[in-house]
């Protein structure tokens, strides 16, 4: 499948134009923020014209395998702790009726609290994809979990609008693709300052896949990504506790609120990314424009660097040693009862993300890192 010609189009036309500006692009050396103009026409452009014959067929495969991951995550995360309080405080709001489900209940809900219900559900366990980043600022390798807002906010208004498969595969794509631009262009500090990707990025990510579907226009479509903006949020100084999840399920709550706040007519900011008191320099202090400038789509980020699914239900940093443990027992034809103890290493910047070195339950291992440091 071929990708449509941007280049010919006034979305193409702009983003050449956009990178022709390269010398505005860059923050100069006595620059501390860096000029990318009309940088969110250009994402909304993207999400109001892209097609589902836009999306190559192998992301569109890869997204289906992340899906049905998704999926599968909300239907184990609904019985969670965090799931029977999520449906609790919807049923206490007196709106527990509605056309949209609650993955692994009975219980439908109107869009906005089944998407936020199901967001907890899908990252209560930490076993929900992550963005790959090649980026040799990012440390980490690791920027964003993409899927939960985009298919949680998605499932939710496809069901209530009765919308197809297909319809709900295009505004997926869109949004989780814009979520991992937008998580690769901001500054490292973002996430290091203590700031959750998953619930400040993921915001953009459910408005936009909710953008697709109720066919904004351009307008309503950038109107809808500056109200999400206002609305992110995500601290991990919470994690280890409920209120991880609870920054998905919000991000995934936050794109269908921005959205039919948009669809109404309501107003927003229309450079909600770039200028100096949006979202970039709020929230980073500084963003990488060339990360995001003419790079939505191109590739997909499905495509490369690429998004993880988790072999293991915790914090994906920690995987390495338990693939090499895993090595180690099928070569050598041990088991638990033989291991006395294990002494694993591990470089200064993995404790920056798994914040808890003592895990004293389930929910703090998935956060956590017991290890001594090299």
């Amino acid at each position: 499948m071929k990708r449509r010609n941007f280049f010919k189009t006034t979305f193409g036309t702009m983003g050449a134009t956009l990178l022709m500006n390269r010398t505005r692009l860059r923050a100069a050396p006595d620059q501390q923020f860096p000029e990318a103009p009309d940088l969110t026409r250009y994402v909304t452009e993207f999400v109001v014209r892209t097609g589902y014959a836009d999306i190559p067929h192998d992301v569109i495969e890869l997204g289906k395998k992340s899906i049905l991951d998704g999926f599968g995550l909300a239907l184990a995360g609904s019985v969670a702790e965090s799931g029977p309080l999520s449906r609790k405080y919807i049923q206490n709001l007196g709106l527990s009726q509605g056309r949209s489900t609650v993955v692994g209940t009975s219980l439908k809900a109107g869009p906005r609290f089944a998407a936020f219900a199901n967001g907890i559900s899908i990252h209560a366990d930490d076993f929900d994809d992550t963005q790959l980043s090649a980026a040799k600022d990012r440390v980490y390798g690791l920027l964003t979990h993409p899927t939960v807002s985009a298919l949680a906010a998605g499932f939710a208004v496809a069901e209530q609008r009765a919308m197809s498969g297909r319809d709900l595969t295009l505004a997926y794509h869109v949004g989780v693709e814009v979520e991992c631009k937008i998580a690769e262009a901001i500054s490292p500090r973002h996430y290091q300052d203590g700031f959750h990707t998953t619930g400040t990025c993921g915001s953009f990510g459910s408005a936009a896949a909710c953008a697709k579907l109720f066919h904004l226009d351009a307008s309503q479509t950038k109107n809808a990504l500056a109200i999400a903006a206002s609305l992110a949020a995500g601290l991990r100084e919470n994690f280890g506790t409920m209120t991880k999840p609870l920054h998905a399920g919000h991000a995934a709550e936050n794109g269908v609120m921005a959205v039919e706040l948009a669809a109404l007519g309501w107003t927003a900011a229309g450079q909600i990314l770039e200028a100096p008191r949006g979202f970039f320099h709020a929230y980073g202090g500084s963003f990488d424009p060339a990360a995001i400038v003419n790079r939505l789509g191109a590739p997909w980020t499905f495509a490369s660097p690429g998004i993880s699914l988790k072999p293991f239900p915790s914090g994906s940093l920690t995987h390495p040693g338990m693939t090499e443990m895993l090595r180690l027992m099928s070569v050598h034809k041990f088991g638990s009862a033989q291991v006395e103890k294990v002494d694993v290493g591990t470089n200064s910047n993995m404790p920056n993300a798994l914040i808890h070195h003592r895990p004293w339950n389930s929910a703090w291992q998935f956060c956590s890192w017991k290890a001594r440091l090299d």
